[in-house]
């Protein structure tokens, strides 16, 4: 329209914008020769971007704070678990705000990181799970110690099955504490209900500290009592449909997939391969455990109880 020899207020009613505003955008990116170029403008508009103070400038004027804050969002970590990891736990490196951190993710400086971070999320397929028969003498989470109810207790866990899609095989048992937030995760194939002990026997090995389970009324836990039994713990379970009764497992379950999408082929999946799911599950910083990391939280509470223990040892 410039070529054309249209005015300034001409220009500003086809875009919709007012005539200060398309008269400011000329005369900030024109040319030495005061010729308004798109490219030039769209460059001289990108540079200026680059360098303005409020393009999360504070990450990237501190080194250290810039490498590690980098470094975890490559991981796949939130804005909010970074700031109260830095701010609570990292003391060496100055305080950052979430919104800055997303300020700096969103500006030129982290573009290629929020590409990557882009590249992570699962375009995931969701598969219905077939209706399953009512299961006897169920203890309903309304039942369930208030202990229990208030994360109060190490121990206390919630469980959930990962399903293969539509032509894979076998099953992934998820565990998760309810205090700690530390997960577990054990393949079953083929998927059978002694198979399904078996991983929480082996899960139980890892984690000795499990007292109570909190589920859904899958088929699968038909021989519940004799579960309770082998494990020495006691289980719960949620109203039909109420899967948000045990928000803390669909939670993992909503991380695991990020490496495991919906509708994958479980029987695929390697044992180390798990593992390291497993791994990066427990390697999250969470605000509700003062930002340090399940698998951190787990070692300490271990620690503080095997001290505790040594004490009461010398004592008598």
């Amino acid at each position: 329209m410039r070529k054309k020899k249209h005015s300034l207020r001409e220009i500003a009613e086809a875009l919709g914008r007012s005539v200060s505003t398309v008269s400011d955008e000329i005369k900030r990116n024109k040319t030495k020769k005061g010729v308004y170029d798109s490219r030039i403008a769209k460059q001289k508009a990108y540079v200026r971007r680059k360098y303005a103070k409020f393009q999360g400038m504070k990450i990237v004027g501190d080194k250290d704070l810039r490498l590690f804050v980098e470094a975890k969002l490559r991981e796949g970590r939130s804005p909010e678990s970074i700031s109260g990891r830095v701010c609570r736990q990292e003391r060496h490196l100055q305080n950052i705000s979430a919104d800055s951190i997303e300020r700096f993710l969103k500006s030129v400086h982290g573009r290629k990181i929020e590409a990557a971070r882009n590249k992570l999320k699962a375009k995931n397929h969701r598969r219905h799970r077939p209706k399953t028969k009512k299961l006897d003498d169920r203890k309903f989470i309304d039942t369930r110690p208030r202990i229990v109810d208030r994360r109060q207790r190490v121990g206390d866990c919630e469980a959930d099955f990962i399903v293969s899609g539509k032509s894979g095989k076998g099953y992934l048992l998820t565990v998760a504490g309810r205090k700690l937030r530390v997960s577990f995760i054990e393949k079953i194939l083929p998927v059978t209900i002694v198979n399904v002990h078996r991983a929480f026997k082996r899960i139980k090995k890892r984690y000795p500290e499990l007292r109570t389970i909190t589920t859904d009324n899958d088929l699968l836990w038909k021989h519940h009592k004799r579960l309770e039994r082998e494990l020495k713990v006691k289980m719960y379970f949620c109203h039909p449909y109420h899967s948000w009764e045990k928000g803390t497992i669909e939670n993992i379950n909503g991380v695991i997939r990020k490496d495991i999408p919906k509708g994958s082929d479980i029987s695929k999946y390697l044992l180390r391969f798990i593992r390291s799911v497993e791994r990066k599950v427990n390697d999250r910083y969470m605000e509700c455990i003062d930002s340090l990391t399940p698998q951190e939280a787990l070692d300490l509470y271990r620690k503080r109880k095997n001290a505790q223990g040594a004490r009461l040892k010398r004592k008598y």
